[in-house]
């Protein structure tokens, strides 16, 4: 044979099995149908499974087209263009079942929904932990446009649960007082954790453990407490035993503010950032973001304005300042945004800031609101410590932020609570109509007037009378001992009528003297640089003889962070029982529509927490 036919031959054996070896490759990895090469649903065939809660103010919701959203199983962070977009709703409308015809095994609660705290692990550019559903499978299209520089991948500290990224903080253990007697903390009344642990149990799931946290669970609910006759803020203290365990006391450190009616408040100037891209096309997401903006604007004042911003691919301004009198011309402006493109949310939130420093002065709120899902993908400040670092010299000049994060799948709950602590505002989670309203008509003006500023706790317990205590939750608010009276360390804010609530779990000395611990608040006012400190005793006629004893508003805080620590997996409460708290929190309702709702909350726990234990 030639060497010429023979140099073909080869090739052609050569070529026919590569083939075979491509063939065989391509089969041994292609899994069932539906299925993923790890066995999980495809993304597609699991488009519309993350649907909002089952509440009739949710009918809006689910009335609109099944949208080209990120699936609850897609990993977070990723994104697709415009094209990529369309591509994906084409798959989802030929593949996805409709959330009512979806099997009932895609709503059970998943198996690794267990009361173990996870752990810790880096994100990767996707925002996916080690062994989560990274991008590096994923075709090229669907790659992010820019990734994370190695800094900013080695502070993101987040973990990824069912695409969601939350901030996994470690539970406050009980510490001895004669080591250290001080608990120092900064205000938090956001509300976040619990608005999302909701919307995970009202779908039939337990919620992330690090998704829970115990201060934004307690705070979420208003409690009865008398507003201060002269001042910003009044405290109320009370303790009572522990149903749990014999030997310790529940302790409530309870603050009101000063009440601001709607005529009596500052003017507004709010700066909505909307996000725009194409993640945001989901129904609980931009068009329910559009509503909530809409409820806000019908509860602001003649004197208030109105800008609007979005981000996409890139950032534009949709409306100049307008007054909030103007409804008919910034529903117009609302009414044409549309989802699509990547997520610039760094260069967004620039141009968000330099429009609000324009009228922010000591006569008039001036306040960014971020609506978003809370990734980040394209652009210059992708980190937080990114994003807060360029509008640094915004919030030094009195301009405030709120977050508002919608939708599941792709949400970075992590992000949202680290912006909102940084830029001196608060975070918040709409899941419905009914939250939205609770939000942006309720809550408003108490989160567009602040009545103080950079607000520290700090509790000095008294070794003889206290040997053990330990704070439930606030561990993203520790602040160092030496730190509480350094007026330059930033801290939390409180605004009109809202209320901030404490709980320490704590162990008496047996002959403990009168005098348990001191309380001790210092805030500045809104455009103060100084602060003020006040104290308050908390002694033995503050503790009751028993729960049954207590007031209704603190055997229900007590419910709410027990439950809370359940759900997180708390070491402190290994062998605690929804069953309990959810008895105390029934007998403590008093026909609050919130809370005759945490308490069935606690009873689909308790069934998922069962059918988890036994394997279903």
């Amino acid at each position: 044979m030639s060497p010429f036919f023979s140099k073909r031959r080869v090739s052609f054996v050569s070529g026919a099995l590569l083939c075979a070896s491509l063939v065989s490759a391509c089969s041994s990895r292609e899994p069932a149908q539906g299925l993923s090469a790890r066995g999980e649903l495809r993304p597609q065939a699991v488009a519309t499974t993350q649907s909002a809660p089952k509440d009739e103010a949710d009918r809006f919701v689910r009335a609109a087209p099944p949208p080209p959203s990120t699936p609850a199983s897609e990993p977070a962070g990723k994104r697709r263009d415009a094209a990529a977009a369309r591509a994906t709703a084409a798959e989802s409308e030929a593949y996805a079942p409709a959330p009512s015809e979806a099997p009932a095994a895609l709503m059970a609660p998943a198996p690794e929904m267990r009361r173990a705290a996870p752990a810790k692990g880096a994100l990767g550019a996707s925002g996916v932990g080690a062994g989560g559903h990274g991008v590096a499978s994923a075709p090229l299209a669907l790659q992010q446009p820019m990734e994370k520089s190695k800094k900013e991948l080695a502070d993101d500290k987040s973990l990824s649960e069912g695409g969601n990224t939350f901030e996994a903080y470690k539970p406050n253990a009980f510490t001895e007082t004669a080591k250290d007697a001080l608990s120092t903390f900064a205000a938090d009344v956001d509300t976040a954790s619990y608005s999302m642990a909701r919307r995970y149990l009202q779908q039939g799931q337990l919620p992330p453990t690090q998704a829970v946290r115990v201060e934004e669970f307690v705070n979420y609910f208003k409690y009865r407490y008398a507003p201060p006759e002269d001042g910003a803020f009044t405290v109320h203290l009370e303790g009572a035993p522990s149903p749990f365990n014999a030997r310790r006391q529940f302790v409530r450190v309870g603050v009101q503010g000063k009440v601001v009616s709607r005529s009596q408040r500052k003017p507004a100037h709010l700066v909505f950032l909307v996000d725009t891209s194409g993640s945001m096309a989901s129904s609980d997401k931009l068009p329910l973001a559009i509503e909530s903006i809409k409820v806000a604007v019908k509860n602001l004042n003649e004197n208030d304005t109105v800008a609007l911003v979005t981000y996409a691919g890139s950032t534009r301004d949709v409306l100049a300042p307008t007054p909030a009198t103007d409804v008919k011309k910034i529903h117009a402006a609302l009414d044409t945004l549309v989802a699509g493109g990547g997520t610039a949310m760094g260069s967004g939130m620039e141009t968000a800031y330099k429009h609000a420093v324009k009228k922010a002065s000591g006569s008039v709120v001036s306040r960014v609101v971020v609506l978003t899902d809370g990734d980040a993908n394209i652009g210059p400040n992708l980190s937080p410590k990114a994003m807060l670092s360029s509008i640094e010299k915004y919030v030094s000049e009195g301009v405030t932020l709120t977050t508002v994060g919608f939708g599941m799948g792709n949400y970075h709950d992590s992000l949202m609570e680290q912006l909102a602590d940084k830029g001196n505002g608060n975070s918040f989670y709409v899941d419905s109509m009914k939250e939205a309203r609770k939000v942006f008509e309720t809550q408003l003006t108490g989160t567009l007037e602040v009545i103080a500023k950079d607000v520290k706790f700090q509790v000095e317990f008294n070794p003889k009378a206290v040997s053990r205590y330990r704070l439930m939750g606030y561990e993203n608010r520790d602040i160092a001992d030496k730190d509480f009276r350094d007026d330059k360390v930033d801290a939390g804010e409180i605004g009109a009528g809202h209320t901030v609530t404490a709980l320490y779990e704590v162990e008496l000395a047996g002959d403990a003297p009168q005098e348990l611990a001191t309380v001790r608040i210092r805030a500045k006012a809104p455009n103060g640089t100084e602060a003020k400190e006040q104290a308050f005793p908390l002694t033995r006629a503050n503790l009751k003889p028993s729960m049954e004893a207590a007031t209704a508003d603190f055997r229900f805080a007590v419910a709410v962070a027990a439950t809370a620590d359940i759900l997180r997996a708390a070491p402190a409460a290994e062998g605690w029982s929804l069953a309990t708290t959810q008895k105390l929190a029934e007998g403590a309702v008093g026909g609050d529509s919130d809370r005759t709702e945490f308490v069935r909350l606690i009873g689909q726990a308790r069934a998922l927490t069962t059918a988890s234990a036994r394997g279903n």
